[in-house]
């Protein structure tokens, strides 16, 4: 076993060596930002990414493990056995809409299959950006092809037959790309005096720029020309502004001559040319400026810290390589502490939605990105009271250059105020694909609740919006259904209005033509008495309509006075149409909901059987992928002197499922009420559910206990073991053997454990949906519901008095309040009362 072992962890090593030197050579072939590597997952209908080079792990993480039937490139590569070539960002939008509008950004992508002789090993993924919708094909496909089909040759060889080998379980593994060009000067300085004009640079500017050594003989003009000769105008205009007072207040992004990026910072400099100054009150004296290349990886020249920039270096995998003094004084962070880590880790304020956008933007585009975060308790303490930063990150071949610059140097009398957090002031992309982000969100929104909270995060915002609020038609009556924004209760007498009323929101509906008012004067004077929430803003009214039937309409509301051009009220319309679509899927649902939750209801048991000396409490929770309903049941039946204790789970979800799950309950009942053991409840079980041929298995939990001297039979048909909590013991896992499921074998057997229950021990019955976990094995799962036993026990017991529903409460809390739960769940748990 040890030679095993040792065999497959030496397998699992070159594997990922193998990988890795795959997405690496993809790199270079394709000059690309981002390749990986994607193989089966252990879970069927699954891949799992195995090997990102180039982007930080945590930043593809809604893409480690996609099903294969999913709308995305990767999937189609491997379900079809063909590539998927994207040659620039139109033709993602058209053919992958959902993976265009996670990731919109310009970047090209090719996606080859890895053959493996029937079905594809994996599929060997490149991105890389292109300038424009306008991009050429990514790369030579010949040559990824052949890559791909050697690294299928060589997985091949490693597996050695055994495909099991090639199956990848665990997070993808994060390699760093080798450098494009190796380390060299990477800024430079100068000085330019607005009098005579004249600039002076130090040797690595010279350097930097490919000028003699030597002070350079040049006015600002020659300057602007060697730096960026496309763009020397915006050079120009920034010295003569700083030189009176008004310096940038982020780093110019520059392209040289050859188009490498570069960042121009400057300041007003002292007389002595010392240190930056952030304003002067007078004439300036002199013009200082720091130009870097984002591209190059020596920033630790000292240079940098005389900036009044905080400056940031991140490698392609988030970990920080640079920081200057500015950088480390804003962060409230020595720099010891910030080199070397994960972005992520070092400030965790910067990441996360939707700051994880941004930075994959400028991993994954040409051009910076630029947005405004707020550090949440940033205002005192070791953040020196910095609680905001403008932030810029600037994309190179190997780093990511990342600028910090207080909110409150941004500020500027009578100037707009900074965007909210985490706004994008970047690419104009990001805004056009905002109704492409609304459309896909839309598709994922099951309720009328959650359909509104969509229109809220997406729609407002692409539109400068502040408030929504949301009226469903029923019984020709405009029902208040979702409100944000206005001031408390004044919707209120809206709600329930008329369809004969004359207000905006029911002519929109009346008309099918939706209104829009540049002004609340506009509306005053349209609609003479009515009461309005404010004095200043615009609205606009739009009609909810699905293929011709009223559904109900919305309302958004500006702060300020607004036009609305040609464009934008198209877009609006036909963003409210798919709206309604959305709504009137979600009303149908709710009501499909009620139903389909009516009747799993109405299969399980209304009230447990009691018995004097045992206490008993069960809990279910439906899941809430779909309309489905489960097949997870429990039961408590009156048995002889004693009960019977069930606990099952029907393969699969819908209407067969709990079709079954009725019949399997009726039948355990049968066999239970006639005091058979539990081996032999579930052998009768098994051949009733084989002759019924539903081609459907179950699997069951069944136990015999006699009250009265607490002896306990248990038999398992392929379930998770039961936990047992002891007085004065920690709770522990029942590993008692068992039989396959049922529905499978006519001659299986089901061997019978006994055990002894004491007196107030608890006795805790389960389905998976309770402790399986995507990605976790469900052993971890077990082991974390044991835990949660000894914990609520133990609470319970405090309290003097042991009480069992409040510890299934405490059991199922999690899964309860869990955001989604994919299956359903069921516990039954048993408690032995001591004697009066």
């Amino acid at each position: 076993m040890a030679g095993s072992g040792e065999r497959a962890v030496r397998t699992r090593a070159r594997l990922a060596a193998l990988l890795a030197n795959a997405s690496v050579a993809a790199l270079r072939a394709a000059d690309g930002r981002v390749a990986g590597v994607y193989l089966r997952a252990d879970t069927p209908g699954f891949l799992r990414l195995a090997v990102l080079s180039g982007l930080p792990g945590p930043l593809f993480r809604p893409w480690w493990r996609v099903h294969v039937d999913r709308p995305l490139p990767v999937c189609d590569a491997y379900r079809l056995g063909q590539p998927v070539v994207l040659a620039n960002a139109t033709e993602a939008v058209r053919r992958y809409p959902q993976f265009a509008a996670a990731l919109p950004f310009p970047f090209a992508s090719v996606h080859m299959p890895v053959p493996g002789g029937g079905e594809p090993l994996g599929v060997l993924a490149v991105l890389r950006p292109v300038s424009g919708d306008d991009g050429d094909e990514p790369l030579d496909r010949e040559l990824l092809a052949r890559l791909a089909e050697g690294l299928g040759t060589e997985l091949r060889a490693l597996a050695g037959g055994d495909p099991d080998a090639l199956v990848w379980d665990g997070e993808p593994q994060c390699v760093r790309p080798p450098a494009v060009r190796p380390p060299q000067a990477a800024v430079g300085r100068f000085t330019w005096d607005p009098g005579t004009h004249a600039v002076r640079a130090d040797d690595r500017l010279h350097t930097l720029l490919g000028l003699a050594t030597g002070d350079f003989a040049g006015t600002g003009t020659a300057l602007a020309q060697a730096l960026a000769p496309a763009e020397a105008y915006r050079v120009l205009a920034a010295l003569r502004d700083t030189a009176a007072g008004r310096p940038p207040g982020a780093p110019l992004s520059l392209r040289a001559a050859d188009g490498a990026p570069r960042l121009l910072d400057l300041w007003a400099a002292a007389d002595d040319g010392a240190l930056p100054c952030e304003a002067h009150g007078g004439a300036v004296a002199r013009v200082g400026g720091v130009v870097f290349d984002p591209g190059r990886a020596a920033l630790a020249d000292g240079a940098a810290d005389q900036l009044p920039q905080g400056v940031l270096c991140l490698d392609r995998l988030g970990v920080i390589v640079y920081a200057n003094a500015a950088a480390a004084c804003f962060t409230g962070r020595a720099r010891e502490a910030l080199l070397g880590r994960t972005l992520w880790d070092a400030l965790p304020w910067l990441t996360g939605p939707p700051y994880d956008d941004h930075l994959r933007g400028a991993l994954l585009s040409p051009e910076p990105v630029h947005f405004h975060v707020r550090r949440p308790g940033g205002a005192g303490g070791a953040s020196g009271g910095y609680d905001g930063f403008a932030v810029s990150v600037h994309p190179g071949d190997d780093l990511l250059t990342c600028t910090l610059v207080p909110a409150s140097r941004m500020e500027a009398p009578g100037g707009p105020p900074p965007p909210g957090p985490g706004v994008a002031a970047g690419p104009a992309t990001a805004a056009a694909y905002r109704p492409i982000a609304l459309a896909i969100a839309l598709t994922d929104a099951v309720t009328a609740e959650q359909v509104s909270a969509v229109v809220m995060r997406e729609l407002l915002p692409a539109f400068g919006g502040r408030r929504l609020a949301i009226y469903l038609l029923q019984e020709r009556h405009l029902h208040l259904a979702w409100e944000s924004g206005f001031p408390p209760g004044f919707l209120e007498p809206f709600d329930g209005v008329a369809l004969d009323a004359r207000i905006p929101a029911v002519e929109t509906l009346a008309t099918g033509r939706p209104l829009f008012f540049e002004s609340m004067r506009q509306i005053a004077r349209t609609y003479p008495g009515l009461p309005l929430d404010a004095e200043e803003g615009s609205r606009a009214f739009l009609p909810l309509i699905a293929s011709g039937r009223p559904v109900g309409s919305c309302v958004l509301g500006f702060d300020r006075p607004r036009g609305f051009s040609a464009e934008e009220r198209t877009v609006l319309t036909a963003l409210a149409g798919l709206i309604a679509h959305a709504m009137e899927r979600a009303r149908r649902y709710d009501s499909e909901a009620a139903l389909a939750r009516g009747l799993q209801q109405a299969l399980l048991p209304s009230r447990l059987s009691a018995h004097p000396r045992v206490e008993t409490a069960g809990r279910y929770l439906p899941g809430t992928e779909g309309l489905d309903v489960g097949g997870d049941w429990y039961d408590v039946v009156e048995s002889g002197d004693g009960l019977a204790l069930v606990i099952g789970d029907v393969q699969g979800h819908g209407v067969q499922a709990a079709a079954t799950m009725g019949q399997l309950r009726s039948a355990v009942r049968a066999f239970a009420l006639g005091d058979r053991p539990p081996d032999e409840v579930l052998s009768g079980t098994n051949h009733l559910l084989i002759g019924l041929d539903p081609g459907q298995f179950a699997s069951c939990c069944c136990l015999r206990l006699d009250p009265a001297t607490g002896r306990t039979r248990i038999a398992r048909a392929g379930h998770p073991p039961p936990l047992l909590l002891s007085p004065g013991d920690r709770a522990r896992r029942l590993d008692i053997p068992g039989g396959v499921v049922l529905g499978v074998d006519p001659g299986a057997r089901y061997p019978v454990t006994e055990l002894v229950l004491e007196p107030d021990a608890i006795l805790a019955l389960y389905t998976d949906g309770l402790v399986e976990r995507a990605g976790a094995d469900i052993d971890d799962g077990i082991a974390e519901l044991r835990r949660g036993l000894d914990r609520a026990g133990a609470a319970a017991a405090r309290r003097d008095g042991l009480t069992l529903s409040g510890v299934a409460d405490r059991l199922t809390a999690a899964a309860r309040h869990a955001d989604a739960r994919p299956d359903d769940v069921a516990l039954l748990l048993a408690r032995r009362l001591r004697h009066g």
